[in-house]
């Protein structure tokens, strides 16, 4: 489990790694298991990330939608290396030793900010080195969720806020590799047209669907710049927050299922991050429609159509039109 602590990690994996007096045989099938253990247990505390090849400058990204924003921007011109891996929240994130290591190494760091990734601050104290850490939201208007009096972290779900990034992106990479200035740039302007090309996309699938039932209810309060950009309601959240670690009350969801029958809503919408268990027994109580593979704090795995931030935008836009028409 994600909260397990580092101690009572290494606890367990001591117990199970330094046998007292056992056969050989035994002993080799200790350390196996033991060692299995270990990786299970810094999966499951958020690490594992990824790391991509390449020839020039060590950058780190917190999320996977920095992480494939500066991919699109840097190419194979920088050494990148993302925190978290597809499907893990950040919310929740704890760095392990490896990811202290990179951020150790890094020349830049790419944060998101607006409180989803503000464990980042104390990981750089503990990690020590020298890198320029860049908040590339930086210059987006944010707003509160609906359901939290903070602002909303989640940014990129508007291609408009997801070119500020690039634009954010394209400005730190160039100021610490001006040699490869003019690469970011050209890659940067491309990617702003795959951006332009989604929100194209979305614009008609959702013009499909019949204005009345433009209502979304999700799993948590993560999508209120997509339907800010695209004129779709937000009735409401299973997780009354714009963080998935909230906890509904009975009353809350009470109210919930009221207001779905009340408004017609059509479908409710639940990530591949969060486990969707309540949403399922909302859908199940309301007769309401559920789709529960949107992404919403981390993109998809790669194959899934979903591994690119307009990518992540469309496919869930896709989902989003179908439901609802």
């Amino acid at each position: 489990h994600h909260r397990l602590s580092r101690v009572m990690i290494l606890s367990i994996i001591r117990k199970v790694m330094i046998p007292r007096i056992k056969p050989p045989g035994s002993v080799r099938r200790s350390l196996i298991l033991g060692f299995a253990l270990a990786a299970i247990l810094t999966a499951a505390c958020g690490g594992g990330g990824e790391s991509t090849m390449g020839n020039g400058i060590k950058v780190v990204a917190t999320t996977t939608q920095i992480g494939a924003l500066t991919r699109a921007v840097a190419g194979d011109k920088v050494q990148l290396s993302i925190l978290l891996q597809a499907g893990a929240s950040a919310h929740d994130y704890e760095p392990d030793p490896s990811a202290l290591k990179k951020i150790n190494a890094a020349k830049v760091v790419l944060k998101n900010g607006i409180g989803l990734d503000d464990w980042l601050d104390k990981s750089i104290s503990s990690a020590g080195g020298a890198a320029t850490v860049v908040v590339v939201t930086e210059g987006i208007a944010t707003f509160r969720g609906a359901e939290s009096d903070q602002p909303d972290p989640h940014v990129w779900h508007d291609p408009k806020n997801a070119r500020i990034m690039v634009e954010n992106i394209v400005k730190s990479l160039s100021a610490a590799d001006p040699a490869n200035a003019g690469t970011f740039k050209t890659n940067g302007e491309a990617y702003d047209l795959k951006l332009d090309a989604a929100d194209k996309e979305v614009r008609a699938l959702i013009d499909s669907i019949p204005p009345a039932n433009r209502k979304m209810v999700t799993n948590h309060d993560a999508f209120g710049y997509f339907l800010r950009a695209y004129g779709l309601t937000f009735v409401g959240a299973v997780i009354p927050s714009t963080s998935s670690e909230a906890q509904p009350s009975a009353k809350d969801l009470a109210a919930l299922q009221d207001l779905i029958r009340r408004e017609g809503v059509k479908a409710i919408f639940a990530e591949e991050e969060i486990d969707p268990k309540v949403a399922r027994e909302i859908s199940k109580d309301t007769g309401v429609r559920i789709v529960d593979n949107l992404y919403a704090d981390s993109l998809g795995k790669p194959g899934s159509g979903a591994e690119t931030v307009d990518g992540m935008i469309v496919s869930n836009a896709r989902k989003i039109a179908e439901a609802l028409r």
